[in-house]
């Protein structure tokens, strides 16, 4: 090869290097994709009251699901049938009135020390669970009260199946998270969270299944404002933790009038990424409070799972952990959801928002 030809080449890779690394560090100083004015967004796309399961369920339900529901009751209690007034509304006022009433119900409670859930107090202790990652002291009581019920087991049952649906298809229960002053999605000892509502329906893709990321989500800054809260994070190893707070948590079921949840002290533990946020949310429910939650969805979607709901409010009473009253009884019972987050571009308009502009 001539000399020049030579002197070329050299000179050719060496500028393509030096582009190269020119290109590579305005890469490592660029922010992550999904992250603008050091700001990201996710929007809620899956929500499951978090329940540990084995393949068949032994581990934890050594003595089977409970498969008393409110036909078993009905058919135990009135054999032989009778005036509606005297045995269906009768029924019917119990399961939403159990407080003070005689029940000898059966019902199955969740066993072993394995739970899904976050330590909410610090703690370990004696009624506490481990995580299947090992992490003690994990409060989550109200996966005892339901982890053998098929009402609420994967991948059928009934609010399973359907609370999540309407999670998703329902624009009221459109709940979101942003992180401000980000400067790392994987490491960051600082951030700050907000917890919103938006007013816009999820993109999916081809398979109905799956929430895309890169949507966008209007605030919903009337009919939405009382349910914003802001709180401290951090970001560690790409997993982002909050500090405790109470959140009203819009969650209506199966067409009923708008239904919140009311719950306390909670807290966000997710492993972020530029596309998703996932992994778990963990606080205190009020047992009265999400008793009145469950039973908006009807004695009809129960009997599917053999859910009988005044059992339930027993174990719920019996197993509350948290927020005692004046006289030292439990009022509120610890709790895991699983969560799966899109990330979406949260457009924050100043714009007045309108009745028909705010999709409900």
């Amino acid at each position: 090869m001539p000399r020049f030809g030579r002197a070329a080449s050299f000179i050719a890779i060496g500028a393509a290097a030096c582009v190269l690394q020119i290109a590579a560090a305005r890469a490592a100083d660029a922010p992550a994709a999904g992250v603008r004015d050091r700001s990201i967004g996710y929007v809620t796309s899956h929500l499951h009251w978090a329940i540990y399961q084995t393949p068949d369920g032994k581990e934890e339900c050594p003595d089977g699901v409970t498969t008393y529901g409110p036909r078993e009751m009905f058919s135990d209690r009135y054999p032989k049938g009778g005036p509606v007034a005297d045995t269906q509304l009768k029924t019917e006022a119990t399961i939403w009135f159990p407080q003070d009433r005689e029940d000898n119900a059966p019902y199955r409670e969740a066993k072993g020390t394995i739970a899904l859930g976050l330590n909410l107090d610090g703690k370990v202790g004696p009624n506490d669970f481990t995580s299947p990652a090992g992490e003690k002291g994990i409060d989550n009581q109200l996966y005892r009260a339901i982890g053998c019920s098929m009402f609420f087991r994967a991948p059928s049952g009934n609010f399973y199946i359907f609370g999540n649906k309407f999670v998703q298809d329902a624009v009221f229960n459109r709940t979101m998270i942003e992180i401000t002053n980000v400067d790392d999605l994987t490491n960051d000892p600082e951030v700050d969270v907000a917890f919103y509502r938006g007013r816009d329906k999820l993109m999916f893709d081809a398979t109905s299944d799956r929430v895309m990321p890169g949507g966008s989500q209007r605030l919903d800054t009337r009919f939405g404002k009382n349910f914003e809260r802001h709180f401290k994070g951090k970001i560690v190893n790409g997993v982002l933790t909050t500090e405790p707070a109470d959140i009203d948590w819009p969650w209506s079921l199966a067409g009923a009038s708008p239904r919140v949840l009311h719950l306390r002290g909670v807290r966000f533990s997710l492993k972020l990424s530029p596309g998703d946020a996932q992994g778990l949310v963990g606080g205190y429910a009020g047992v009265d409070d999400w008793y009145n939650h469950l039973i908006t969805f009807s004695t009809h979607h129960e009997s599917y799972g053999q859910l009988y709901a005044p059992a339930l409010y027993r174990t719920l009473n019996k197993l509350a952990d948290g927020y005692p009253d004046a006289g030292g009884r439990n009022t509120a019972i610890s709790f895991a959801m699983e969560i799966r987050m899109a990330q979406v571009f949260i457009v924050h308009s100043k714009a007045p928002q309108s009745v028909a502009s705010a999709e409900r």
